[in-house]
């Protein structure tokens, strides 16, 4: 079925079209937004900003990219034609809903870098997204729970079932969501929730980021 963007406007109403000096991040947005749902990743548009604010949605507005419809989860697009028909005229964020074939390890930057360290000395990198706002996400397949030690660190937060996560090239006000890991490396295959949270966990013991001392750190825990 071809999807219209009539079709696109009474699924997501609200805005006029963008201006015309948007739109090759609308079209990059687009793209992107086609390849994660030929994958099978649940997308869905999201707030955007102008300025300093966050538009797209009725409401009290969050400062950052929230979906623009309540029912989003009623509204998850992987049809490609569908996805399509909703960056036609808006520069929407693009949201990956989590819980399903995609969850997320949220985390600061700080420990986004000595994780993404543990896992390149492994030899296993995995796509990890990061935004301007210094939130690193390590993208999982779905079902993991956080362990003990990851659940009481601050500023740590598993994205499952009812949760979403902004991806590439999502704009901020000051710049823009981009890829840490592409998931290109790893051909697409997503790791184990535990993979990473083991990872996580190294990483939070390691003293500094240098190559010897990761490697001295997973010495000892071998």
């Amino acid at each position: 079925m071809q999807w219209s963007a009539d079709r696109s406007r009474s699924a997501f109403p609200g805005i006029p079209a963008h201006p015309a000096g948007l739109t090759s991040s609308r079209i990059e947005l687009r793209v992107q937004a086609i390849e994660f749902a030929s994958r099978g990743w649940p997308v869905l548009p999201g707030t955007y900003p102008e300025g300093d604010h966050w538009i797209g949605r009725r409401g009290r507005q969050e400062n950052g990219p929230m979906p623009v419809r309540r029912d989003w989860q009623n509204r998850l697009g992987t049809n490609p034609d569908e996805v399509t028909s909703w960056w036609e005229e808006r520069p929407y964020s693009l949201l990956i809903a989590t819980g399903t074939a995609v969850d997320a390890i949220e985390v600061d930057a700080d420990l986004g870098r000595r994780a993404a360290s543990v896992l390149r000395a492994l030899g296993f990198p995995v796509p990890i997204v990061a935004t301007p706002k210094g939130r690193w996400y390590f993208l999982t397949t779905s079902g993991g729970e956080l362990c003990s030690e990851l659940a009481d660190g601050t500023g740590i937060r598993l994205h499952g079932n009812g949760s979403w996560v902004p991806m590439p090239p999502t704009a901020y006000p000051r710049g823009a969501v981009h890829w840490r890991v592409k998931p290109e490396v790893c051909a697409w295959n997503l790791p184990t929730s535990d993979f990473v949270q083991d990872a996580l966990c190294t990483g939070r013991n390691i003293v500094d980021n240098s190559p010897e001392n990761v490697a001295e750190l997973l010495a000892a825990g071998s």
